[in-house]
């Protein structure tokens, strides 16, 4: 029996490798990458994300070869609801929601063809790193990050017995007024702590249900070391010495260096954490 046209495309759609079904879910989502490559382009965000891009594009590279041919119907399923929802934001939400959620779309979509065993979690967290969140997450967690921080530092100052007081986002330390601002937020420090700790955890094969018991830890890790680098800062503030700026920068370079290893000590450590 001669084969019709609509057999004809079928059989072609389901030969198409693993790869092109991805690049055809990340293509249908293309209003959300051209917003956000436009945001970048204008100066909006930092290109952070650009290196989650980089490490999101090297692991799909590495898995392309050892995708399965029969995807997971399940996580077929979750990838179309999530690209429905996403495009449906898209007209009534944040533009940042909507991308998210075409992140998650393409990443249910790669769960769908990974061989069984693979760390899919670190993934998805690369896919929403990939995005220009940083701004968003500076007007909307900037402030009560700074406050924290202030509030944090001042119970450990006090601790060890220096008068220092928190006045909103600033702190009264020895009688001198020293202002927490938007960089001693550490709104950089969680999103390189979380990219630090998405990336080792692919690296190392951490499993997904130990990269999501581990990540709140991370939070806790950020939060210690943006107080203990905020600290030292307020305390030399508060000298009649004005602070070298090389010093200013070399501190934050050391709390993020520590922060950073700690994260991937904490995401590669135990026995429990490797396939």
């Amino acid at each position: 029996m001669p084969t019709n046209g609509t057999g004809r495309g079928l059989a072609l759609v389901d030969g198409l490798p693993p790869i092109a079904w991805l690049g055809l879910q990340a293509a249908a989502l293309w209003p959300h990458w051209h917003w956000a490559a436009a945001r970048l382009a204008d100066g909006s965000d930092d290109p952070l994300g650009l290196a989650a891009i980089a490490v999101l594009g090297a692991a799909v590279a590495g898995l392309a070869p050892r995708l399965r041919s029969a995807p997971s119907r399940g996580w077929l399923m979750a990838a179309m609801v999530g690209t429905v929802l996403a495009t449906l934001a898209g007209l009534v939400a944040p533009p940042l929601l909507a991308a998210v959620l075409a992140a998650l779309a393409v990443a249910a979509c790669l769960c769908a063809f990974a061989p069984s065993g693979t760390a899919l979690a670190p993934l998805a967290g690369l896919a929403v790193l990939s995005l220009p969140v940083m701004s968003s997450l500076q007007f909307y967690a900037g402030f009560p990050l700074r406050v924290a921080t202030a509030q944090l530092s001042t119970w450990g100052l006090k601790a060890l017995g220096v008068d220092a007081a928190r006045s909103g986002a600033a702190m009264v330390v020895n009688g001198q007024l020293v202002i927490v601002d938007a960089p001693c937020s550490g709104v950089q420090m969680v999103w390189l702590a979380y990219f630090c700790a998405c990336t080792v955890a692919w690296w190392a094969g951490v499993r997904d249900r130990v990269f999501l018991r581990r990540v709140a830890g991370v939070g806790v890790l950020v939060l210690a070391g943006n107080v203990l680098r905020n600290s030292v800062l307020v305390v030399l503030e508060a000298r009649a010495v004005a602070v070298p700026e090389w010093l200013h920068q070399g501190i934050g370079l050391v709390a993020l260096a520590a922060v950073c290893a700690a994260v991937a000590w904490w995401m590669n450590g135990g026995r429990d954490a490797h396939r």
